[in-house]
């Protein structure tokens, strides 16, 4: 899979929209600190120099950007296998991935952030859509859920990815309205057991599949 210049450049302007952002307001941050650290309620609980924002950008877009490149030098990659879903889901990581990104730098510069169930409700949004792609996606090294028991067996990994497809549309459907519905705590409480299930199940049954083969 050769990169295009014409495909990625779209992502990369997606990319540098913080870093852009963040020159933007650079002068009206305050010299004295600016937050950099909320908690579940989100109330501030941490200061720091306004030029550790600068890795915001850094490790949320550009790192997830990179990560996704990286694959490409990788031996017996079979990125070629999944095609167009590659390029989707890339997209749609890195999307929001800079959404968090300019979030986080908004807030700093307002010193508020107006609601931390965005933030879960975005993952939700995220678990839709990676759900309705992990149903397709074929053997490879680098996407979905690769144990030894999928890569081992194309039946399996079919088998597991046809489950964590439902799994997580289902589980982002359920964080979506709990994002809407429930206070901060009860919402990421939700969360954490959401991404537990639909992360660890799929391991074991790709296991159990593999034994009783």
């Amino acid at each position: 899979m050769k990169l295009s210049l014409k495909k990625e450049l779209p992502i990369i302007v997606v990319v540098l929209l913080p870093f852009i952002y963040l020159a933007y307001i650079w002068n009206e941050l305050p010299q004295g600190g600016v937050p950099i650290h909320w908690n579940i309620k989100g109330e501030i609980d941490g200061y720091g120099s306004k030029g550790l924002l600068i890795l915001v950008p850094i490790v949320l877009p550009l790192l997830v950007y990179i990560i996704f490149l990286f694959p490409r030098i990788v031996p017996k990659n079979k990125l070629n296998q999944i095609g167009n879903n590659f390029q989707n889901i890339k997209i749609f990581v890195t999307i929001f991935m800079s959404a968090l990104a300019l979030l986080i730098i908004y807030s700093s510069k307002n010193q508020t952030i107006t609601n931390p169930n965005y933030v879960i409700l975005g993952l939700g949004i995220l678990f839709v859509i990676l759900g309705n792609y992990f149903k397709t996606i074929k053997p490879n090294y680098f996407l979905g859920i690769r144990t030894p028991w999928t890569l081992e067996s194309d039946t399996i990994w079919k088998e597991t990815h046809r489950m964590v497809g439902k799994m997580w549309l289902v589980g982002g459907i359920v964080i979506l309205f709990a994002s809407l519905i429930l206070n901060e705590q009860a919402n990421l409480i939700v969360f954490l057991i959401i991404t537990a299930i639909i992360t660890l199940v799929p391991i074991f049954y790709s296991y159990l599949r593999f034994k009783n083969r």
